[in-house]
Protein backbone atom coordinates (compact mmCIF):
# COMPACT_ATOMS: atom_id res chain seq x y z
CA UNK A 1 0.00 0.00 0.00
CA UNK A 2 1.35 3.41 -1.03
CA UNK A 3 2.08 5.64 1.07
CA UNK A 4 0.26 9.14 -0.02
CA UNK A 5 2.37 12.50 1.27
CA UNK A 6 -0.02 14.90 2.55
CA UNK A 7 -0.52 18.67 0.82
CA UNK A 8 0.70 21.53 3.22
CA UNK A 9 -3.41 21.99 3.19
CA UNK A 10 -4.24 18.84 4.70
CA UNK A 11 -1.30 19.49 7.31
CA UNK A 12 -2.57 22.92 8.55
CA UNK A 13 -6.02 20.83 8.58
CA UNK A 14 -4.53 18.76 10.77
CA UNK A 15 -2.77 21.38 13.29
CA UNK A 16 -5.80 23.36 13.39
CA UNK A 17 -7.42 20.27 14.48
CA UNK A 18 -5.18 19.26 16.96
CA UNK A 19 -4.16 22.81 18.33
CA UNK A 20 -5.07 23.66 21.76
CA UNK A 21 -4.14 27.35 22.82
CA UNK A 22 -4.85 27.84 26.63
CA UNK A 23 -5.20 31.02 27.77
CA UNK A 24 -2.32 31.18 30.03
CA UNK A 25 -2.36 35.15 31.21
CA UNK A 26 -4.72 36.91 33.29
CA UNK A 27 -5.31 40.67 32.86
CA UNK A 28 -5.74 41.66 36.76
CA UNK A 29 -7.11 45.16 35.77
CA UNK A 30 -10.10 43.39 33.17
CA UNK A 31 -10.42 40.30 35.23
CA UNK A 32 -9.74 38.05 32.45
CA UNK A 33 -7.73 35.72 31.11
CA UNK A 34 -6.25 35.53 27.82
CA UNK A 35 -3.50 33.87 25.52
CA UNK A 36 -0.87 35.53 24.21
CA UNK A 37 1.53 35.10 21.05
CA UNK A 38 4.17 33.21 23.34
CA UNK A 39 1.12 30.98 23.97
CA UNK A 40 0.30 29.83 20.96
CA UNK A 41 3.84 29.06 19.94
CA UNK A 42 4.77 27.11 22.82
CA UNK A 43 1.16 25.20 22.38
CA UNK A 44 2.12 24.58 17.99
CA UNK A 45 5.55 23.29 17.95
CA UNK A 46 5.30 20.00 18.91
CA UNK A 47 2.30 20.38 16.18
CA UNK A 48 4.36 21.37 13.41
CA UNK A 49 7.25 19.39 13.93
CA UNK A 50 4.80 16.18 14.02
CA UNK A 51 3.39 17.08 10.91
CA UNK A 52 6.61 17.93 9.21
CA UNK A 53 6.01 21.76 8.89
CA UNK A 54 8.27 24.91 9.82
CA UNK A 55 7.32 28.21 10.85
CA UNK A 56 8.38 31.91 10.60
CA UNK A 57 7.15 35.10 12.12
CA UNK A 58 8.28 38.71 10.53
CA UNK A 59 7.49 42.56 10.94
CA UNK A 60 7.26 45.17 8.94
CA UNK A 61 7.14 48.83 9.93
CA UNK A 62 3.77 49.89 7.68
CA UNK A 63 2.51 53.80 7.54
CA UNK A 64 -1.15 54.60 6.52
CA UNK A 65 -1.55 58.23 6.50
CA UNK A 66 0.03 59.84 9.58
CA UNK A 67 -0.26 56.39 11.94
CA UNK A 68 2.11 53.65 11.96
CA UNK A 69 1.47 49.66 11.72
CA UNK A 70 2.99 47.13 12.86
CA UNK A 71 2.37 44.14 9.78
CA UNK A 72 3.46 40.74 11.47
CA UNK A 73 3.48 37.94 8.57
CA UNK A 74 3.02 33.98 10.01
CA UNK A 75 4.42 31.79 7.08
CA UNK A 76 3.91 27.81 7.07
CA UNK A 77 7.05 25.76 5.82
CA UNK A 78 6.31 22.19 4.32
CA UNK A 79 9.71 20.57 4.65
CA UNK A 80 8.92 18.08 2.48
CA UNK A 81 7.96 19.74 -0.16
CA UNK A 82 8.64 23.48 0.53
CA UNK A 83 5.57 24.38 -0.25
CA UNK A 84 4.55 27.72 2.03
CA UNK A 85 1.13 29.42 3.08
CA UNK A 86 0.83 32.76 5.05
CA UNK A 87 -1.23 35.16 6.97
CA UNK A 88 -0.94 38.51 7.74
CA UNK A 89 -2.21 40.95 10.57
CA UNK A 90 -1.69 44.26 11.58
CA UNK A 91 -1.78 46.31 15.04
CA UNK A 92 -1.25 49.84 15.31
CA UNK A 93 1.61 51.61 17.61
CA UNK A 94 -0.05 54.14 19.93
CA UNK A 95 0.54 57.78 20.10
CA UNK A 96 0.75 57.94 23.69
CA UNK A 97 1.49 54.97 26.00
CA UNK A 98 2.35 56.55 29.02
CA UNK A 99 5.02 54.89 30.95
CA UNK A 100 6.48 52.93 27.30
CA UNK A 101 9.31 53.86 25.45
CA UNK A 102 9.32 53.80 21.93
CA UNK A 103 10.89 50.41 21.77
CA UNK A 104 8.25 48.82 24.03
CA UNK A 105 5.42 50.80 22.15
CA UNK A 106 6.28 48.77 19.17
CA UNK A 107 6.91 45.57 21.06
CA UNK A 108 3.51 45.90 22.32
CA UNK A 109 2.21 46.57 18.42
CA UNK A 110 4.62 43.56 17.27
CA UNK A 111 2.97 40.75 19.87
CA UNK A 112 -0.35 41.77 19.10
CA UNK A 113 0.23 41.66 14.99
CA UNK A 114 1.80 38.41 15.46
CA UNK A 115 -0.89 36.74 17.89
CA UNK A 116 -3.95 37.75 15.31
CA UNK A 117 -1.71 36.62 12.36
CA UNK A 118 -1.09 32.95 14.42
CA UNK A 119 -4.82 33.11 14.60
CA UNK A 120 -5.90 33.78 11.20
CA UNK A 121 -3.81 31.20 10.06
CA UNK A 122 -4.45 28.70 13.01
CA UNK A 123 -8.33 29.45 13.06
CA UNK A 124 -7.75 30.12 16.79
CA UNK A 125 -11.49 32.35 18.01
CA UNK A 126 -10.58 34.53 20.74
CA UNK A 127 -14.35 35.79 20.96
CA UNK A 128 -15.85 35.28 24.33
CA UNK A 129 -19.67 34.52 24.78
CA UNK A 130 -21.87 36.83 25.38
CA UNK A 131 -23.35 36.24 28.14
CA UNK A 132 -20.03 36.03 30.64
CA UNK A 133 -18.11 38.53 32.42
CA UNK A 134 -15.39 37.91 30.67
CA UNK A 135 -16.91 39.05 27.38
CA UNK A 136 -18.53 42.22 29.26
CA UNK A 137 -14.99 42.97 30.36
CA UNK A 138 -13.47 42.89 27.58
CA UNK A 139 -16.09 45.12 25.30
CA UNK A 140 -16.44 47.42 28.24
CA UNK A 141 -11.82 47.43 27.60
CA UNK A 142 -12.44 47.78 23.62
CA UNK A 143 -14.54 51.21 24.32
CA UNK A 144 -12.05 52.30 27.25
CA UNK A 145 -9.57 52.03 24.27
CA UNK A 146 -11.23 53.22 21.99
CA UNK A 147 -12.25 56.24 23.62
CA UNK A 148 -8.59 56.95 24.85
CA UNK A 149 -7.63 57.06 21.19
CA UNK A 150 -10.53 59.30 20.76
CA UNK A 151 -9.56 61.65 23.54
CA UNK A 152 -5.89 61.58 22.56
CA UNK A 153 -5.50 62.74 18.90
CA UNK A 154 -8.64 65.76 20.24
CA UNK A 155 -5.92 66.02 23.20
CA UNK A 156 -3.58 67.25 20.25
CA UNK A 157 -5.45 69.15 18.37
CA UNK A 158 -6.92 71.07 21.00
CA UNK A 159 -3.29 71.92 22.67
CA UNK A 160 -4.87 70.76 25.45
CA UNK A 161 -2.25 70.30 28.66
CA UNK A 162 -2.96 66.66 29.84
CA UNK A 163 -0.83 67.39 33.54
CA UNK A 164 -2.74 69.95 34.37
CA UNK A 165 -5.65 67.74 33.73
CA UNK A 166 -4.85 65.03 35.16
CA UNK A 167 -4.16 66.64 38.07
CA UNK A 168 -7.32 68.33 38.32
CA UNK A 169 -9.20 64.97 37.89
CA UNK A 170 -6.59 63.35 40.16
CA UNK A 171 -5.43 60.80 38.31
CA UNK A 172 -1.74 59.97 36.20
CA UNK A 173 -2.69 59.18 33.06
CA UNK A 174 -6.04 59.12 30.52
CA UNK A 175 -6.20 55.69 31.04
CA UNK A 176 -7.35 56.18 35.18
CA UNK A 177 -10.24 58.30 33.79
CA UNK A 178 -13.37 56.48 33.53
CA UNK A 179 -15.21 56.19 30.43
CA UNK A 180 -18.14 58.56 31.07
CA UNK A 181 -15.13 61.27 32.36
CA UNK A 182 -13.75 60.66 28.80
CA UNK A 183 -16.99 61.19 26.83
CA UNK A 184 -17.36 64.31 28.53
CA UNK A 185 -13.84 65.43 27.87
CA UNK A 186 -14.41 64.14 24.11
CA UNK A 187 -17.29 66.26 23.98
CA UNK A 188 -15.93 69.53 25.82
CA UNK A 189 -12.68 69.13 23.27
CA UNK A 190 -14.92 68.51 20.27
CA UNK A 191 -16.77 71.93 20.86
CA UNK A 192 -13.68 73.96 21.59
CA UNK A 193 -13.16 72.70 17.71
CA UNK A 194 -16.39 73.88 16.70
CA UNK A 195 -18.35 70.63 16.75
CA UNK A 196 -15.83 68.54 14.67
Amino acid sequence: MENKKMNIYEKLLKVQMELKAPKGQYNNFGKYKYRSCEDILESVKPILQKNKLSMQMSDELVQVGDRYYIKATATLLDIEDNSTMSNTAYAREDFDKKGMDGSQITGTASSYARKYALNGLFLIDDTKDADTNEYRNEVEDTEHLMLINQFNELAEETNLNRDALYKKLGVSSNAEIGNDKLKELIETMKKKLGGK
